[in-house]
């Protein structure tokens, strides 16, 4: 047996404070790092041996984490290719790269997921975790037994030994420290097995366990798949989650290379809770589920995997974003979920139309974050109406562009927010023969300004927003039926049982079928009012009280009546009882007017 002491090959006092400060904040990627290296070293194997004039018997190819709680170490085994004496001094000592500090001031600013396997330092992540890190690997060449330790504490000094190994391959047996016990437990083992090592290609064994699926179904041409086995690998990623509604797989080899399977989920109008959910492989590596700068912002919310060799490992967004590669990987990924969606519309728009509780959330979202998404989504976007019927753009501005462009000829597209809460306003406009579109996505007060600027001479006017008879402007306006003097006994009436603040009151001359009192949100004040509560700018909107406008319907019979009354108490009543009718219309009224209301409604039908 020959022993040898000596130095890691770096221009520093000690590498590892430095290794461990800039590269490795996040402990646990070291387990991902050694188990990498051992499947490395076994798939260099096969090939070493394939083209050998001498093969060897390679026998059972796997990777073994064990764990020995008593005497706390964690150990990496592989029957891969092996290491001489020579090649440990090679691969280990030198540390791949020409010296720390160098390292230091070049690379200091970027994150480790960038320069782990750049610069071979991925062994070095075990001393993390570990007082003494033992490596124990005899060459697939080497004579029978022959072996070599090299050991290290975590100090540049490190002691290399030739000792006997009955097998081929490489053992990395970690000396976990007190500050990182949590490695020693059989659970978290299994648990970042699972996470970063799930769909490495070499098998990997915990406690007589198979942790890894070494074929998972991106790897495989769409050819070879069934439904089936889309929905099976879905569940794999997410066993709790619904069925997908559909799937795009990747397999692109030129200019680049991609695979990878990208499921639509069901959103359940839920953006947040949804994100993080595309996992990034290299060479089925895990390495992120953070992939906001390799795909456009509004793809997050897929789910599934995306695997490339040709995108840098640092996730930074902004190195990611001035990367060719990614970029184009980005355009190419977007373009395929276009064609799929354009697809699944002409191909079954009744389908189509099924799913879009689900997809109409996601493609709005990505209408107002990408123009080159919203250029080809235009042709399959749908919008529904309170009948529950689906128009694309084009279908839907023929449907309206009679009875709804006004006198300056604007096209006006009436919507509600509230079906239910607006039913009113709602039917007041269907009477005048208007559509009325179904907007009550978490996206849509967003999704009506943008349409706005994309579509000429169009607007768009919440029911609510004005009477039936002021939503679209026409020449065809009503005649109110009484006097000057009579507009302004009624407006001091109302006057003075609400807050001139946030109440303004106004007679105009409706429909007798128009409610007595028409209590309305101005457009503009409220879509501001919205987009500042959703973070959308505009904050001192929120500031501001709210504002609506109070028509007072002049040509109503109980406005007749109320002008008719010579009894003041009768009149207040009356009158009361319409202004609350309005407020009940738009949820304003509460407390203890509710409780009045309820009251004097049961006195008038007694």
């Amino acid at each position: 047996m020959s022993t040898q002491t000596g130095k890691i090959n770096v221009q520093t006092e000690n590498i590892f404070p430095i290794i461990k400060k800039f590269l490795y904040s996040d402990h646990e990627i070291f387990l991902r790092e050694l188990v990498a290296n051992a499947v490395d070293a076994t798939q260099k194997l096969k090939t070493l041996n394939a083209i050998a004039e001498k093969p060897v018997e390679l026998g059972d190819l796997y990777v073994e984490v064990k764990l020995d709680k008593e005497n706390k170490t964690l150990s990496v085994i592989d029957r891969g290719v092996g290491m001489t004496a020579e090649e440990v001094e090679k691969y280990i000592n030198q540390i791949a790269f020409s010296g720390a500090e160098e390292f230091v001031n070049k690379y200091k600013d970027q994150s480790a997921a960038q320069l782990i396997g750049k610069f071979g330092l991925g062994f070095y992540s075990a001393f993390m975790v570990s007082d003494k890190v033992d490596l124990y690997s005899r060459s697939w060449q080497a004579e029978e037994s022959a072996g070599v330790k090299w050991t290290c504490d975590g100090s540049p000094e490190y002691t290399l030994t030739t000792e006997s190994k009955a097998d081929r391959g490489t053992e990395v047996r970690l000396s976990v420290n007190e500050d990182s016990a949590e490695f020693l437990e059989t659970a978290r083992i299994r648990t970042l097995l699972k996470k970063y090592c799930g769909f490495l290609p070499v098998e990997i064994r915990f406690e007589g366990e198979k942790i890894n699926n070494t074929e998972p179904a991106w790897t495989k041409k769409p050819g070879e798949l069934s439904d089936d086995d889309y929905k099976a690998f879905y569940r794999e990623l997410y066993p709790f989650a619904e069925e997908p509604l559909f799937w795009i797989h990747l397999n692109v080899d030129y200019p680049f290379n991609l695979t990878g399977i990208l499921y639509f989920p069901k959103l359940k109008k839920n953006l947040e809770v949804q994100k993080n959910k595309i996992q990034l492989y290299c060479r089925q590596v895990f390495v992120t589920d953070a992939v906001e700068g390799i795909v456009p912002e509004f793809l997050t919310l897929l789910h599934g995997v995306i695997d490339s060799p040709d995108i840098p490992l640092n996730v930074s967004r902004s190195y990611l974003q001035s990367d060719t590669n990614v970029k184009k990987i980005s355009n190419h990924i977007l373009k395929k979920v276009a064609d799929k969606l354009e697809e699944l519309y002409k191909e079954d728009r009744t389908s189509f139309e099924a799913k879009w509780e689900d997809i109409g959330v996601f493609i709005k979202y990505g209408m107002l974050s990408e123009e080159k998404f919203n250029e080809r989504a235009m042709k399959f976007c749908l919008l529904k109406n309170v009948d529950k019927k689906y128009f694309t753009f084009d279908e839907y501005r023929e449907l309206i562009k009679v009875n709804q462009t006004d006198k300056e000829d604007k096209l006006i597209y009436l919507y509600t927010t509230q079906p239910d809460e607006q039913h009113l306003y709602i039917e007041a406009a269907k009477n005048k023969g208007y559509d009325v579109l179904w907007m009550d996505g978490v996206l849509d007060s967003h999704f009506v300004n943008f349409l706005e600027q994309k579509t000429e001479k169009s607007g768009f006017v919440r029911v609510d927003a004005d009477t039936a008879d002021k939503l679209i402007s026409k020449d065809d306006t009503q005649i109110l039926n009484i006097s000057e003097d009579e507009q302004g006994a009624l407006k001091s009436i109302v006057e003075g049982l609400m807050n001139k603040e946030q109440y303004q009151v106004s007679v105009q001359g409706l429909s007798e079928q128009e409610a007595p009192v028409v209590i309305t949100r101005p457009e503009f004040m409220r879509r501001m009012k919205e987009m500042s509560a959703m973070g959308g700018g505009y904050g001192f909107m929120g500031e501001m009280p709210d504002s609506y406008n109070v028509v007072v319907n002049g040509n109503h019979p109980v406005m007749k009546k109320i002008l008719g009354s010579t009894d003041e108490t009768t009149k207040q009543s009356l009158m009361q009882q319409a202004v609350d009718l309005g407020l009940l219309t738009q949820g304003l009224l509460k407390g203890e007017a509710l409780s009045q209301f309820l009251k004097r409604s049961i006195h008038l039908i007694q």
